[in-house]
């Protein structure tokens, strides 16, 4: 009876990036990387939040624009003219649209750093790699001429 020999688990990749697109913070689980969940879990909080707080103040002093707009008193009627609150109302709109840039940028981050991650799993960073320099002299035809050597061990 032959025995089975065992192949070399191989990590993919491909499969972090999978798991991150699906669920963010799978692919991080996926390389045992545990410490980077809480991060993106927080990052990606964070910018939800900034989008439902800028959407609410956006939808508050828009609602007090077309209050005013429709002849009825509203909050900030002694506050702010109307050049104002549409001042306001665009500073948090602008605001909304960059925090979902960056909820997006987050999520995207999240799979390139599985991704990424994944491929150097098995980079091999022992002590027999090294790179040592030295100075050195090259025979020319013009006679002797200092260098700098590199060295490269693998």
């Amino acid at each position: 009876m032959a025995q089975k020999s065992e192949s070399p688990k191989i990590h993919s990749a491909h499969k972090a990036s999978v798991l991150s697109t699906i669920i963010p913070g799978a692919g991080q689980v996926y390389n045992k990387k545990y410490w980077k969940v809480p991060i993106i879990y927080a990052s990606l909080a964070t910018s939800i939040y900034f989008i439902n707080e800028n959407q609410n103040k956006y939808t508050t002093y828009k609602n007090a624009y077309l209050q005013r707009l429709n002849g009825e008193a509203d909050d900030y009627s002694e506050l702010y003219n109307n050049s104002q609150l549409i001042t306001i109302m665009d500073y948090y709109e602008r605001n909304r649209d960059v925090s979902y840039i960056i909820t997006a940028a987050i999520y995207l981050l999240n799979i390139v750093d599985a991704s990424v991650d994944a491929h150097l799993l098995d980079f091999d960073v022992s002590d027999e790699l090294t790179v040592s320099y030295a100075p050195s002299f090259i025979n020319t035809p013009h006679g002797k001429n200092t260098s700098l050597s590199l060295k490269m061990n693998f």
